[in-house]
């Protein structure tokens, strides 16, 4: 009996422990020495977001990086520019929550590669988003994806990614 009663303690204090070593997404990325940037205005008639019920629609986001990957671009240059958007989603996701902790989790997850007709390594590319989401959320930010090439994209931009997560209730 002892043993067990001994054994719920130690359960239960590790449980606690773990719950106070958790960190924030917002923590997370300021011990990567991540910063959020500024969330821009739209290029369009469009918005940035859209709430339907506990579900968050983002609009595509791009980087500052341009370029055809597989002509202008290594799958490793793709990878970055993948990530930088990734980071400017997460402003958005900031911006549109007001706090990244109310991101349940991350649902489906449009990756677009501009890339040469020839190049196949889209799923390499948006891993750089995927990569990020899980090391900024953990087990949240694991998504369904679906990686494609395209021809062109807006301004040139190397990917254009969009996303569709669920928040707490609030």
């Amino acid at each position: 009996m002892k043993k067990i009663l001994l054994t719920c303690l130690i359960l239960t204090i590790t449980g606690i422990s773990l719950s106070v070593n958790a960190q924030t997404p917002e923590e997370k990325l300021e011990q990567m020495g991540l910063k959020i940037p500024e969330v821009g205005q739209p290029i369009a008639n469009y918005v940035k977001w859209k709430q339907v019920g506990n579900l968050l629609y983002l609009a595509g986001s791009g980087p500052k990086i341009y370029g055809k990957v597989g002509a202008d671009l290594s799958v490793e240059q793709g990878y970055e520019a993948a990530r930088a958007t990734g980071l400017e989603i997460i402003a958005v996701l900031k911006a549109a929550t007001g706090d990244l902790s109310r991101i349940k989790q991350f649902v489906k997850v449009l990756g677009m590669v501009n890339a040469t007709p020839e190049f196949t390594a889209q799923p390499a590319v948006i891993n750089g988003f995927s990569d990020l989401m899980v090391e900024v959320f953990g087990e949240k930010g694991k998504h369904a994806r679906s990686a494609v090439g395209v021809g062109s994209l807006p301004n040139n931009m190397a990917v254009e990614i969009e996303v569709i997560v669920e928040l707490e209730e609030k």
